[in-house]
């Protein structure tokens, strides 16, 4: 599977304002965007985010921080963000991401790019 492809959800919250978490994959329409080379640049401790895992973009009431942790929820579940998944670099999009991937059926964060949360 090409890493565009791996990376389509993240691109598409460039494209368009999503109320709720969303997932989408690239067919191609994001291979122009200025922000490809920055969203496939980033990595967490655990890797890359675009490299096996899907980007979504993540609904303000769907994620929280408190004392510097963040909590994000995923399949139903609130999740703890490991503080090797928090990128710190700034957010050029503005909004929350979350790349996930599971273990033993649970989603686990692999990359979390906090948004403004406004």
């Amino acid at each position: 599977m090409p890493l565009a492809r791996l990376c389509a959800a993240a691109l598409l919250g460039l494209m368009a304002p999503l109320a709720t978490s969303a997932l989408a994959r690239d067919d191609g329409r994001y291979a122009n965007s200025p922000l490809k080379p920055w969203f496939e640049s980033l990595h967490s401790e655990y890797g890359q985010c675009c490299s096996d895992a899907d980007g979504y973009v993540v609904a303000d009431v769907d994620w929280e921080s408190d004392k510097g942790r963040y909590r994000v929820h995923l399949d139903d579940e609130w999740v703890v963000v490991p503080d090797g998944a928090v990128i710190t670099e700034p957010n050029k999009i503005g909004r929350t991401m979350v790349w996930k991937h599971y273990i033993d059926g649970h989603p686990r964060v692999r990359c979390f790019m906090p948004g403004s949360m406004t």
